[in-house]
């Protein structure tokens, strides 16, 4: 299913393309196996078995984006730091840091997952939302270690 919601076209044919893109995606909308948010693998990388997510907040992928360009600068400045020889305690701190931040982006993409992704699968009914649940305790077990 598409995650924008499309505004009403001003014209009958674009009225009806719409419709058609509409159907299309909910056509597409398969579910995948093991994942309760039945989400479709993304249309560039369907080999790559990549998939979208059913809605991402604007302001929270800016968010993210913001905070992996400020990690991307740490891990360059650990990579210097060990490149200097620097005092392994300081390195260790940064890293710590690196750890935290990432940290941060994943609680903001679970707070995503949540409130989009199972949130819908959940709304399908009991056969996705078992799913779903499965998919959020793996995930839970997974980022708490």
């Amino acid at each position: 299913m598409s995650a924008i919601s499309r505004t009403n076209p001003a014209t009958p044919d674009a009225a009806d393309a719409a419709d058609a893109a509409d159907a299309a995606d909910a056509a597409d909308a398969v579910h995948v196996v093991g994942c309760g948010c039945g989400t479709r693998p993304a249309d560039d990388a369907v080999e790559a078995g990549a998939r979208k997510a059913v809605a991402v907040d604007h302001d929270a992928k800016q968010r993210n984006q913001k905070r992996l360009r400020r990690i991307e600068g740490q891990v360059r400045g650990l990579q210097k730091m060990v490149d200097e020889d620097r005092y392994c305690a300081d390195i260790l701190t940064q890293i710590a840091s690196v750890h935290e931040a990432l940290r941060a982006v994943g609680r903001e993409l679970m707070r995503n997952h949540v409130k989009h992704c199972a949130t819908a699968a959940i709304q399908r009914g009991p056969e996705d939302a078992e799913l779903m649940y499965d998919e959020l305790v793996e995930m839970m077990y997974r980022n708490s270690r």
